[in-house]
């Protein structure tokens, strides 16, 4: 178990209706419900039913089940919110505010000051892509990701 980890899961309690959530979207697999904190309205949480706390810690077998829902919740965000476009996220560990595992789902429409995801950006120097880029697929082949 993670440093991180606590006893009580919100998001399990949201799943067993012992808390109330706006759900907007559910299947055998995933339910997914309005972030009660959202960047913009329409922002959305997908969830896998079962416990998992990081995309890592997923069963493969779940993957394909969570982002299809995840999809399906993407189009659906982005028609009812009138959006240009959504905006797709996952934390692991850092930044993850609830130690289980959940997608964000924003609705974005040009302009609207979404600011702060990735930047600073910066540029990679000298070797230091392929470096970078070796290593990653050094990890893939070891891990068989």
């Amino acid at each position: 178990m993670a440093w991180w980890h606590v006893a009580a899961c919100i998001f399990c309690d949201i799943r067993d209706g012992k808390v109330p959530a706006h759900v907007v979207g559910q299947d055998d697999d995933t339910i997914a419900f309005l972030d009660q904190r959202p960047l913009f309205p329409g922002h959305v949480l997908v969830i896998p039913r079962l416990h998992h706390e990081t995309l890592m810690d997923l069963p493969p077998e779940l993957v394909a089940p969570l982002f299809v829902a995840v999809r399906r919740m993407s189009a659906a965000v982005k028609d009812a919110m009138h959006a240009d476009g959504v905006f797709v996220a996952n934390n692991n560990i850092v930044s993850q505010s609830v130690p289980h595992l959940h997608v964000h789902v924003v609705p974005r429409k040009r302009k609207d000051g979404l600011r702060g995801f990735f930047w600073p950006r910066g540029k990679y120097g000298g070797n230091e892509p392929n470096d970078v880029a070796d290593a990653i697929r050094e990890a893939v082949h070891r891990l068989g990701a």
